[in-house]
């Protein structure tokens, strides 16, 4: 009990760390998600900490991620109005995001000649993670592998998107939200909390429409090609 509660407070405490480090140096690689990750990671190899040890104090944070994302609900409350306003935008966007991402993980799996397994792990990377791994138990793939790409597009997206925001010009809320939520999913749509509450709850209904569309596209693909 006692290492267990020892786990959290480390998890959170490194958190806290980072983020007030992010906050402080503003640099975008610092984001903080990625360093508490990398820390965690060289903590637990370091001290030969085995990975099941840890989630016994893991699992504790990971049952409060529901509630964190049911929490995104009120600010896409607020800002519903303006939602409904662009709700053809923002489908249409999140239909043309989910296709691109599926065409690219083909693409590579051309490219780099590789197995089914991985491809079909690798298809619902741009999805919120439950949501991912249940698609990818569904169609073949290893739901392990699923977590990791998952979280690797999430952080990529999070560091990225905002370099792609400035370099071509992107400044709306809605395109903001619908980039970062379809392809980057709860991770990214953190990120947005630094852009405002509109551009948050975009993201949030961008995330919420990817795992709806991802649910269904995902098999259908799978089921043609593999």
């Amino acid at each position: 009990m006692l290492q267990m509660i020892s786990y959290i407070i480390l998890t959170i405490a490194i958190f806290i760390a980072m983020t007030w480090l992010y906050k402080r140096t503003g640099i975008t690689f610092l984001f903080p998600i990625l360093t508490s990750t990398i820390i965690l990671v060289v903590i637990l190899a370091t001290f030969d900490i085995p990975y099941e040890k840890y989630m016994e104090g893991g699992k504790v944070i990971n049952f409060f991620l529901g509630p964190a994302v049911v929490a995104m609900a009120y600010p896409l409350y607020s800002q519903w109005d303006v939602i409904m306003k662009y709700k053809k935008t923002i489908l249409s966007s999140v239909v043309v995001a989910m296709i691109a991402g599926v065409v690219s993980v083909l693409a590579l799996a051309m490219l780099f000649r590789l197995e089914d397994e991985i491809v079909q792990s690798f298809l619902p990377k741009s999805i919120t993670s439950p949501v991912a791994i249940q698609i990818s138990e569904a169609i073949g793939g290893d739901s392990q592998l699923t977590v990791i790409f998952v979280i690797i597009a999430g952080i990529v997206g999070a560091i990225f998107g905002p370099i792609i925001y400035k370099l071509f010009k992107i400044t709306t809320p809605v395109s903001r939200g619908v980039a970062m939520g379809s392809a980057a999913h709860g991770v990214g749509v953190s990120k947005l909390n630094e852009y405002g509450e509109l551009t948050l709850s975009i993201g949030s209904v961008a995330m919420t429409l990817s795992a709806i569309l991802g649910s269904f596209l995902c098999p259908i693909i799978a089921y043609y090609i593999f």
